[in-house]
Parts: C-alpha cells; sequence; structure tokens
C-alpha cells in the first residue's frame, strides 16, 4: 500500500524569486555596513528592475534617489529590511497592506534567537505575511542570491549558472564560510538561500518548491544543505526523496551531530541511538549524501557537476608519485579500485612517454612529462583501457614553467571524454593565474587527492531513495494493535506511565510480526521447566526474569546438559533480587546478531542493525534506517557494517542467510510503523547460520500515549 502525506501551501512566491520592484528600508552609502552592502550587491549584480531606497538621513544612496519615508514609496514587489528589529514590525504592515508588498527579506537580528520580546515582534511579522499572503525569509539572515537579484550583504558573491548548485542553509554567517570553500574550486551556483530563523520559509519550504515546480531541462539538479534543526523530517525526506528519484543529487551536513540525547538508556539500542542516528537514518532513506565538513560539502557540490561515476576503476595519472599512492590509498579505504594496467597497450603507451615513467597505475609520467603525454594519458584511459571508469589528473607545478598548455589540454579533454575526470591542480599560489584561468573556462578543482576520495566514497555509499510504498509482508497489524491496547492498559491499570513487557508479550508480539522464535518457555515452577527441556532436547539456556540486565546479575547459563543441573540452576536464579521467574530456551548455535530500535521525536523509529551479544556495546558497529523499511534498505545497512566480512563467511566459515536477516529488519520496522506506543526494543542475540535466523532474546519498553 501507499501511504501519502499532504503538506502546507507554499509561501515562495515570484516576487520573491524574480521581483520586477525591490525596495531596501535602510539602505546606505556605507558599503561596509549591511544596508550599504546589499545595495552595492544589487547593483553590481545587474538587478533589471527597480530598485528603491528608504533611508531619512540620505538624499542619494549609491547613485539612486531616496525616499525619507516608507509612505512615499509606489507599489513594490520585494522589501529588504536592514533596520532595528524593533521598527520591522510596521514595516511589514505598511508595506504588504498599502504597498502591494508580497515578499519579504528582514536582514536584521534582535528576534526569537535573542528574546521573548524579539520572538514577539516576530510573530507580528509572521502574521502579518500570512495575513496578506507574502513570502517572508528570514529575519537574521544574510538574504537570497539568485540569477535575477543579489540581495544578500555578504561577499564572495559565486558565478551564477543555471546548472549550478541551489545552495539553502540554515545559517548565514556559515554560508558565507562554504561559499569562500566553493569559490576557490570553482562551484558555481545556481541560487543561495539563507532562511535565518526560517519562521515562514525553512530549508524543507524550500526543497518543496523545487520539487513541485521541477523542470528537468531548466533547472539545476544539484542541491546542497546546511542544516541546524530539521523542523519537519517528513517534507524533507518526501522532498528530497522526490527530487533525487527526478535526476537531482543533493548533499548536506547536519550540525549538532555530537548532541547524545542522552537520558539514563536501558537497552543496549538507548545506549547506543542519538538523535543523529535518525539524521543519518533520514538521509539514507532520502538518499541524500551525508557530509560532515564545509570542505566536504563542497567537494561533493563539485563532483556532482561532472558526469555520474558509472563505476569503481580509477586510473591516476601523476607526475608527482607520492600524492598517486595517497589517493591509490584513499580510494581503496573508500571502497573504490586503482587496477593494475600491464599488457600489450600498457607498453604501447609506456614508449610514448620519457624513460622511468610507469604506467601500472598510477600512471606516473614524471615531472618532465609534457602536456601532451598527459592528453595521450588521457586518451589511453578514455578509449583504449578496459576496465577503467574515471580518471583522476593530478598535476601541479615546482615553479619552474607556466601551466597553461597543459590546462588548455585538460580543458579538451574533460568536454570530449565521456568518462567522469577529476582535476587535482594543487599549485593553487604557485600556478595561480593558470588554475583561475581553468576555473573560468566552466570546470571544477579538486585540490586535495585524499578530500576527494573521502567524498567520492561517501557518495558511492550512500543509497538510492527508497520506496514510498509500504509493503505488510504479511505482518497481523490487528492482532499487533490488539496486544498494544491490552498492554497499555496493563500500565494505566499500574499506575505507571511505561514499562518493559512480559516474555510471553514479547513473544506475541514478534510472532505476529512473522520473526522467528526460539523455543522456550517461562515458568516458576522447575517440574514444567524440566519436563519442556526434555521435550525440546539439551543442551538448554537458563535465564533469569525480572532484571532487565541478566549477564550483570549472573543470570544466563549457557549449555544446560542435564535436568540435574537445570534444577541447580533454577534454585540459584530464584534468589537473584527482583527474579519472578526462569527462562529455558533451546540452546541454538550461530553467528550473534543485533536488532533493536528508538522512537524519536518527529522522525519515528530508528532501526539498528549489526553484531550482536557483548559486541554491539562494545564495537558499536551498527547501521542505522528510518521505519518503515524496504528490502533494499535493510541490504543496504547490512552491507554498510564494517563487520559484513564475518556476516559474509571469512577463512572457511560458513556465512549468514542475509535474506532472512534483511526479512526480519524489515517485518520488525513494519511492526513499529503501527505501534509508536514501543520505545525502544532490543533483539540481541538473533543467533544466524547459513540457513536460519532465529530470535533468542528480545525486551520491549512502552510507553502510554
Amino acid at each position: 500500500m501507499k501511504y501519502y502525506i499532504i503538506f502546507a501551501t507554499n509561501m515562495i512566491n515570484q516576487e520573491l524569486l524574480n521581483p520586477q520592484s525591490i525596495v531596501v528600508i535602510g539602505g546606505s552609502n556605507n558599503v561596509h555596513k549591511p544596508g550599504g552592502s546589499v545595495v552595492r550587491n544589487l547593483i553590481s549584480g545587474g538587478f533589471s528592475g527597480t530598485l528603491r531606497i528608504v533611508n531619512p538621513k540620505e538624499d542619494e544612496v549609491q547613485g539612486i534617489k531616496v525616499f525619507h519615508d516608507a509612505r512615499e514609496l509606489p507599489p513594490t514587489e520585494l522589501a529588504i529590511l536592514v533596520v532595528a528589529a524593533k521598527f520591522c514590525p510596521d514595516y511589514v504592515e505598511l508595506l504588504a497592506k498599502e504597498k502591494q508588498t508580497r515578499a519579504f527579506i528582514i536582514i536584521s537580528a534582535g528576534f526569537g534567537e535573542e528574546t521573548k520580546a524579539g520572538a514577539e515582534l516576530e510573530k507580528r511579522i509572521l502574521d502579518t505575511c500570512e495575513k496578506y499572503g507574502a513570502a517572508l525569509i528570514g529575519p537574521n539572515c544574510i538574504g537570497l542570491l539568485n540569477r535575477n537579484h543579489h540581495s544578500v550583504f555578504t561577499k564572495p558573491i559565486p558565478n551564477l549558472h543555471p546548472s549550478g548548485a541551489d545552495f539553502i542553509s540554515g545559517s548565514g554567517a556559515t554560508a558565507v564560510f562554504i561559499l569562500e570553500s566553493a569559490v576557490i574550486k570553482g562551484l558555481q551556483f545556481n541560487s543561495v538561500w539563507s532562511i535565518g530563523n526560517g519562521k515562514q520559509i525553512g530549508i524543507e519550504d524550500v526543497l518543496q518548491y523545487m520539487d513541485e515546480h521541477f523542470n528537468p531541462d531548466t533547472d539545476s539538479k544539484v542541491k546542497l544543505l546546511y542544516i541546524e534543526n530539521i523542523a519537519n523530517p517528513d517534507k524533507l525526506l518526501f522532498h528530497a526523496g522526490s527530487l533525487i528519484r527526478k535526476g537531482c543529487r543533493i548533499a548536506a551536513i547536519k550540525a549538532g551531530a555530537s548532541e547524545s540525547g542522552s537520558r539514563a538508556a536501558s537497552s543496549h539500542t538507548g545506549a547506543i541511538a542519538s538523535s543523529d542516528s535518525a539524521v543519518e537514518a533520514l538521509f539514507r532513506k532520502a538518499g541524500i549524501v551525508r557530509c560532515f565538513s564545509r570542505e566536504e560539502l563542497t567537494t561533493v557540490g563539485c563532483i556532482f557537476t561532472l558526469p555520474p561515476l558509472k563505476g569503481r576503476n580509477f586510473a591516476i595519472v601523476t607526475h608527482a608519485g607520492g600524492p598517486g599512492v595517497m589517493l591509490t590509498d584513499a580510494l581503496s579505504k573508500g571502497g573504490l579500485n586503482v587496477p593494475k594496467i600491464e599488457g600489450e597497450l600498457a607498453d604501447e603507451l609506456k614508449s610514448k612517454l620519457f624513460p622511468g615513467s610507469s604506467v601500472a597505475n598510477p600512471i606516473d609520467f614524471l615531472a618532465t612529462g609534457t602536456p601532451e603525454q598527459l592528453t595521450t594519458i588521457i586518451d589511453y584511459c578514455e578509449n583504449k583501457f578496459d576496465g577503467i571508469d574515471a580518471i583522476a589528473v593530478i598535476y601541479g607545478t615546482p615553479g619552474l614553467t607556466q601551466l597553461y598548455e597543459a590546462y588548455d589540454g585538460l580543458d579538451k579533454k574533460i568536454r570530449e571524454c565521456k568518462k567522469p575526470i577529476f582535476p587535482i591542480l594543487p599549485s593553487l599560489h604557485t600556478a595561480g593565474p593558470e588554475v583561475d584561468e581553468f576555473l573560468k573556462k566552466g570546470h571544477v578543482n579538486f585540490s586535495d587527492e585524499v578530500t576527494l576520495a573521502t567524498a567520492l566514497s561517501q557518495i558511492m555509499k550512500t543509497p538510492q531513495p527508497a520506496p514510498s510504498e509500504l509493503e505488510l509482508y504479511g505482518v497481523d497489524v490487528p492482532k499487533i494493535r490488539e496486544i498494544i491496547y491490552r498492554e497499555t492498559n496493563r500500565l494505566k491499570f499500574e499506575g505507571i506511565q511505561s514499562g518493559y513487557l512480559a516474555p510471553d508479550a514479547v513473544r506475541e508480539l514478534l510472532s505476529c510480526a512473522g520473526i522467528p522464535l526460539v523455543p522456550e518457555i517461562v515458568s516458576t515452577s522447575k517440574e514444567e521447566l524440566a519436563a519442556f527441556a526434555e521435550r525440546v532436547g539439551f543442551p538448554v539456556v537458563a535465564k533469569v526474569v525480572g532484571p532487565v540486565h541478566k549477564s550483570d546479575v549472573g543470570g544466563v547459563t549457557l549449555n544446560i546438559r542435564t535436568s540435574e543441573h537445570l534444577s541447580l540452576e533454577f534454585d540459584r536464579m530464584m534468589k537473584i533480587e527482583g527474579a519472578t521467574g526462569v527462562m529455558v530456551q533451546k540452546m541454538l548455535k550461530g553467528t550473534e546478531l543485533f536488532i533493536g530500535a528508538k522512537y524519536e521525536t518527529r522522525f519515528g523509529h530508528v532501526v539498528l542493525c549489526g553484531l550482536g551479544g557483548i559486541f554491539v556495546e562494545v564495537l558499536k558497529d551498527v547501521s542505522s534506517g528510518l521505519a518503515p523499511l524496504s528490502y533494499a534498505e535493510a541490504y543496504s545497512m547490512i552491507h554498510s557494517l564494517r563487520g559484513y566480512k564475518i556476516l559474509k563467511g571469512t577463512r572457511g566459515q560458513q556465512g549468514i542467510n542475509e535474506q532472512k536477516y534483511a526479512e526480519i529488519i524489515v517485518r520488525l520496522s513494519t511492526l513499529l510503523r503501527f505501534a509508536t506506543e514501543i520505545k525502544e526494543m532490543d533483539i540481541n542475540p538473533l543467533l544466524a547460520d547459513g540457513s536460519n535466523v532465529v530470535a533468542v532474546d528480545a525486551r520491549i519498553l512502552i510507553e502510554r500515549q
């Protein structure tokens, strides 16, 4: 079945995007202050409409006649406010009501980000904009920059091009620093949005507009995001995923990844999962490439402008051995390959290079290599060598020669070749003019090879957006709801808000989801436990019921082979503080796995999987996904584990049944979709072999809603 989410009407309008008239309230002649610099940027950016200024103290601002009072203005489509916060609500009311202004960019700070009084001013502005159907960017932002108007007060102003990146930032200052990082790489932009406090238009709203109005023939297909707060995860997931399915590529930084959300957690999942796990899961589900620094984000953005990488095999072309080796190491670490090049064609290429050159890959044609040799090598990698998917070219200078001819040849090859070519031009100081000329031709430059490799590996390991359809896979939803209703009523009767389910209720829920369970019994009768053990066959496992962490209190005994041993363990465990019974299970063998889940407000359930037993907390090698999960998402989670080779089978050991493991992950995520009362849960361990995956131990924490 499909599920649909309806979002509020988007307030972004043409008056904001392509106004025919703009007024700067607080514009001035001092270009070292926001009011003057925003006017300067509008003028130098070639705004083709009518530009007006309101300033009671000036008669002329940067060659433009000034209005001393906003009441004197003719109708104006967009207003940029650069005045004290206390004056902004009245200006917005006047302009919206009397001047038909239907878009506002409020640069001014001093609103909800600072004080309660500021928040009240902000609410007045928002109410006015909602009343008159006006778009609002900010307050507390650097503005909006696109190919129609440069309504920002900051620098740098990047090169603007229809195929450049759309950049949306939750922080103005950070946006400036990211632009600085991008400009030196040659990354072009189509638009830059600084949403500030985002009272009306947030990052999710900009994505919604871009998605709903997307034109594949004219719109940019690269979106970069800097996010400080995900206000609406569902909206971000829906529209980011939709844009990527339409051919866009999206990368994002989510700041605040160290926020632990760290209340005392009694489950393994609670100890491991954090709000950052939810972000990671959301990005994976949407297909967003996650970045962790400005350099990484802008590097990924540059990669997005090149032809898509269709394989994992790189040829590295260099005239400096060290960077070639470092790039080889970094690519290999990220799961990409630098295959050996040999044979007749390799010998043929080597004959065209200076003695001492190597073509094994990296292809090192020495510091004395010529521009002609560079283009020849690229030709061989593009047209003659099999199994090469991309070409990295490392080419700088020790200051002995100029590089114009070499970079002209590289420019020509980038335009001709179908395989992506990644230029790594490290001599930003020594060959600054040559690099600048290369960038002005529309190219990008990756000055550091390891940063490039890290970004490439992030892109390659990011899955495609998950499908929006929800499959039930035979999960008994009515029975799940019946059990949850019964158990929450039990909590209510006991006068508590939350609590762990009894083992029999846990088994009921997991059975409703079709999750295989190890045969077990819980009892306070020694005779009943012994009869069960005889029936299923020894050896068995005994576990105390009651204490949450059984191992910590000596409440688990493995490999019990006789009724006498079981009787002794029963007597011992019933003396443990908090014991309410003893569980006996058939003892199984296999690789220990783990699945857990934690409910995160606004995001839903974050599902974790990884190696089980004690390793889940020791190694913390877990992968996260956002429920509900598809089979493709489950497989992606499993494959992204650092310990995946163990699951696959290594050194003669049999691997696990991946299909069964993925199926349990999917079925559990479907159960959770219909049981938001479940706040934390662990299935640890599951025992897996080449045939089956069986849940051995589980606990579920529920909470009344």
